[in-house]
């Protein structure tokens, strides 16, 4: 994970640079995004530990997901993409549903 600025401000994003997001229904570290809403929002996963780069403050840890796959968490939350963002840097997702967020860094 790397901060990568944006006219929202320093986000978080993969390594490649694509946005990462939170999505408001999960609760507890618990990710709620499964099955087809995966398909849209795909979780952010990992087979080993994640780690942050510069301007990166935040806890990254993993919880396991109810098909067994590792997700990233970010300060506990569970962490995913948008497959409406095509290009690194989009934020297409940002507000989608009043649900979907931007990880902002500030």
């Amino acid at each position: 994970m790397v901060a990568s600025e944006n006219p929202l401000g320093t986000i978080l994003t993969t390594f490649d640079g694509y946005t990462l997001y939170t999505f408001d229904s999960d609760t507890a570290g618990t990710p709620t995004c499964l099955d087809a809403c995966a398909n849209t929002w795909p979780p952010m996963v990992s087979q080993g530990d994640p780690t942050g780069g510069q301007g990166v403050s935040g806890s990254l840890d993993l919880v396991e997901r109810p098909d067994g796959v590792m997700q990233v968490t970010y300060d506990g939350t569970p962490l995913y993409m948008y497959s409406s963002d095509p290009s690194p840097g989009d934020t297409n997702g940002d507000g989608v549903g009043g649900v979907w967020h931007v990880v902002t860094l500030e």
